[in-house]
């Protein structure tokens, strides 16, 4: 007769979740999981073949939360600016999942940072202002609007400084304006 599985993979998920969130990805470990769920780390490796795909599972849940939840917020009704102001709202709101997830060395930092680049040239693309961009324009003005966004992201989560949504606003719209009115697209590589 076969045992019943009582540990399921989103619980397993939502675990992991909660020990990214809180601890960082140094503590994303199968025993730190498996202790937040009161069992051995047997439940884990029957759901997942390690914890490499578990990280990758747990990094497709917080971009599936991040493209339902977080970054279609309206704020504004400017998509780039109400994204930029949902990707700050979420690094001050949960600094910790956003270190792990954006800027920790084994967190998902290249995933994220395509994520990120592949919703925001969505955006851009659905934008009639933006239809006549190049792909190089709208690169270069992706990476503008990120490193500003990750500037202010982070200083805010580090509490040094707390600008106004429309300070954020100004910032955002004056380094579009600027990337836009250049002759040769930044690169930054």
């Amino acid at each position: 007769m076969a045992r019943k599985k009582t540990i399921t993979r989103d619980q397993i998920l939502d675990a992991a979740y909660t020990v990214v969130s809180t601890e960082g990805f140094s503590r994303f470990t199968a025993r730190n999981i498996a202790a937040k769920m009161n069992c051995s780390t047997q439940p884990i490796y029957l759901e997942f073949q390690n914890m490499e795909d578990l990280k990758m599972a747990l990094i497709k849940k917080v971009h599936e939360h991040l493209a339902n939840d977080i970054f279609p917020v309206v704020h504004t009704g400017n998509k780039v600016n109400d994204l930029v102001l949902n990707y700050v709202g979420f690094a001050t709101k949960e600094r910790r999942l956003y270190r792990a997830m954006y800027l920790e060395e084994y967190g998902g930092g290249q995933e994220m940072q395509e994520f990120s680049s592949n919703y925001y040239k969505s955006l851009i693309q659905a934008e009639p202002r933006f239809k006549d961009l190049s792909e190089e324009q709208i690169d270069s003005l992706h990476m503008g609007t990120w490193i500003v966004a990750t500037g202010i992201a982070a200083l805010m989560s580090s509490g040094i400084i707390q600008p106004t949504e429309e300070k954020i606003v100004r910032l955002v719209e004056e380094t579009m304006d600027s990337i836009l009115a250049r002759k040769e697209p930044i690169q930054i590589s």
